[in-house]
Formats: C-alpha cells, sequence, structure tokens
C-alpha cells in the first residue's frame, strides 16, 4: 500500500472506531436517587468475557487478555427519556444520574463456572428458555459493550436472557491488529460460552454479531461445524451477521465449511459503510462482506442477505445501523422474539429494504 494511502488510513482511524466516547468506566460515583417513574427499563445483563479483571474497580474488566472465561453479571438502567437507537451516556463532570443516562447499578462477579452457570440457568427458565449471544466489535471497551446490549435488548423488546460475549479489544482506533489476534485467540471461549448455553435449560439460543464480532462468530461456528455439532443440538435459533469485517472469500470458506444453515443466517449490509472500507485497504484493497457488492453471490451460501444501503444510519461511519435506527433494531426484535421468525426470509428482506425509502 502507497505512504500516502496508508497515512490517510491511519488518520481516518483516529477519527473512526465501532465504540463511542472512551470513558471506559462502568461505575461511576454514588448514583443519584430517580423516581421510578423516571426510569424506561432495568435489565440484568450476564457476562462471559475472556478480559481480564481491571485494576480499577469502575472499569470492572479491561482490555487485556485473560487465558481463562470470566463471569460477571451486570445490572444497568435506562433513562426515561431515552430516545430508540441511543445510548445516553453520562459525558464526565457530569452525575450519575439514572433519569438521564445508562446507568450500571450493580456489578456482580462469579468466581467459579457453576456458580455463573446456577444464576443464568435460573434467569432462563424465568424468561421462558430464550437466549440471546451478543458479540461486540472492534475498538469496544467494556462498559461500551455492556450498554450497547442493554440498548438493543430495551430497544428490540428481546424477552429472553441477554448474554454478553466479550472478547479483549483494546479499545484504541490504533489497536486493529490487537484487536484481530484477541478475536482470533476468543474462538474457543465463545465456544466454551455457547455449549455452556446448550447445557442450560435454554431451548433457543440467538446470536447477534456486529463488526469484528462476526469473524469470532463464524470461526467459531466453523469449528462446531467440524466437531460434528454446529447447530448446538438443535437450539441454535437466528445468526445475525451485522457488518461483517471479515475478507470474503474467507467468509464464503468458512461456509462452505459450516455447510447451508437449516434456517439461513441473516447477513446485514451496507455498501456506505465507511469503517469496512478502511478495514479493506489495510487488508489490501479487498472488499469485506458487509460492504460487498454481490449480494447474490453471497446468498447462494445460506445466508439472506440485507441490503440496508439506503438505510439511515447515525453514525457517521454508518458501522451500526442494526442498533441505531430505530425502525431496524424494533424489525430485528420482533423477528427474534418469534420463533419462526417473519413469514418468510422474503418478507425480513423487503420490511428493511421499505426502512431506505
Amino acid at each position: 500500500m502507497p505512504l500516502k494511502k496508508i497515512l490517510t488510513v491511519v488518520l481516518a482511524l483516529l477519527a473512526a472506531g465501532c465504540a463511542g466516547p472512551q470513558t471506559q468506566e462502568l461505575l461511576g460515583s454514588a448514583i443519584v436517587a430517580a423516581p421510578v417513574t423516571e426510569i424506561a427499563g432495568n435489565h440484568s445483563i450476564f457476562i462471559a468475557t475472556t478480559r481480564k479483571k481491571s485494576d480499577d474497580p469502575n472499569k470492572v474488566f479491561d482490555g487485556e487478555r485473560s487465558a481463562t472465561l470470566n463471569y460477571a453479571r451486570v445490572n444497568v438502567t435506562v433513562p426515561g427519556l431515552h430516545k430508540t437507537g441511543q445510548i445516553e451516556r453520562r459525558s464526565r463532570g457530569k452525575s450519575d444520574d439514572p433519569a438521564k443516562y445508562f446507568m450500571a447499578s450493580e456489578v456482580v462477579g462469579y468466581d467459579a463456572q457453576p456458580k455463573f452457570s446456577s444464576a443464568l440457568n435460573a434467569d432462563i427458565a424465568a424468561r421462558g428458555g430464550r437466549v440471546m449471544v451478543f458479540v461486540h466489535g472492534y475498538n469496544t471497551g467494556f462498559d461500551d459493550a455492556v450498554y450497547r446490549l442493554t440498548q438493543i435488548v430495551h430497544d428490540s423488546g428481546y424477552p429472553g436472557t441477554p448474554v454478553l460475549f466479550s472478547w479483549a479489544s483494546g479499545a484504541k482506533t490504533t489497536d486493529y491488529v490487537y484487536d484481530k489476534e484477541s478475536a482470533s485467540a476468543a474462538r474457543d471461549q465463545l465456544e466454551v460460552t455457547l455449549r455452556m448455553l446448550q447445557q442450560s435449560g435454554a431451548r433457543r439460543i440467538d446470536i447477534v454479531a456486529h463488526s469484528m464480532g462476526t469473524w469470532v462468530t463464524m470461526e467459531t461456528l466453523r469449528q462446531m461445524a467440524i466437531s460434528g455439532d454446529r447447530d448446538l443440538g438443535g437450539k441454535l435459533g437466528d445468526v445475525v451477521l451485522a457488518s461483517p469485517d471479515i475478507d470474503v472469500d474467507v467468509f464464503k470458506s468458512q461456509m462452505r465449511r459450516y455447510g447451508k444453515p437449516d434456517k439461513p443466517f441473516i447477513l446485514l449490509l451496507s455498501d456506505d459503510d465507511r469503517a469496512l472500507r478502511l478495514s479493506g485497504l489495510i487488508a489490501g484493497s479487498r472488499p469485506r462482506v458487509g460492504d460487498y457488492k454481490d449480494a447474490a453471490d453471497l446468498a447462494s451460501y445460506g445466508v439472506t442477505v440485507v441490503d440496508l444501503s439506503k438505510v439511515k444510519g447515525s453514525d457517521s461511519f454508518n458501522h451500526t445501523k442494526f442498533a441505531d435506527n430505530p425502525a431496524l433494531v424494533k424489525m430485528i426484535g420482533q423477528r427474534l422474539r418469534e420463533d419462526d421468525g417473519f413469514a418468510s426470509d422474503r418478507d425480513v428482506t423487503d420490511r428493511i429494504s421499505l426502512l431506505g425509502q
């Protein structure tokens, strides 16, 4: 890559990324008391992470890699003034007011997997046996991942148990290579997490993965297929791949090894995704799945391709449309809430395409 292009990419990356403001503090000072009427929702987020515990208790987990999984549960409140598709975050110097901001009200750590499984299984049973696993993308701090999943669950109206699989992103725009290697290192632990859910009382396990998180997800699904149980004993539900940061040829190879899914994966792509365009430049001007223009080519591998190019996003890089477009996040929620999805996969495509008109 010519030096001028490299400098252009670096400068762009310094202004880009999947995450928002990098405070990286999940817990703040004492939370201001707020009337129940000013709280829109209270959500318990279960955590399985390859991150190390942070020396700063307010961060909980940092971007360093752990050799083993760590487990936690975080309770997060959503403010009454919340607008669908947004994450209202407290800026530095502002009070921890749950009436105005997303706030983590409690963090519970588990020192052993059986204790975590016990708490998780109880929540799954209470919520009807549905689980959604969210795998975040590049440049995402632990706090951002927790708040993003909370926002998705709240805005989509998902009734099941939310589980965040958080791999060790460095949460810096300059850590692209570190993040890529951290994602690769997390594949086995994502499979451990999915197998743990398979052994729980869950009757259906949905996966929503974003950006570089789709790489972790696809590699894990590939190795599950090699092991002879690719669909978690029949419990695998919808697999939503949003803005995949995966080389197109690699994705095709992964899908060939996995085989055509019994239920097509849902692939959300957009040819105006500037973050993936930068990723493609770093990769030698090779297209990424998330901004690939030949949707029919990908559909032949057993995926339902949904083109979001005409759908409006709220971030300048058009990289988080799946979560920040109000109509789209609600539509994904409707898909996930129903055991059989919409009337047909074509109906999903048609409804979402209408959002751009």
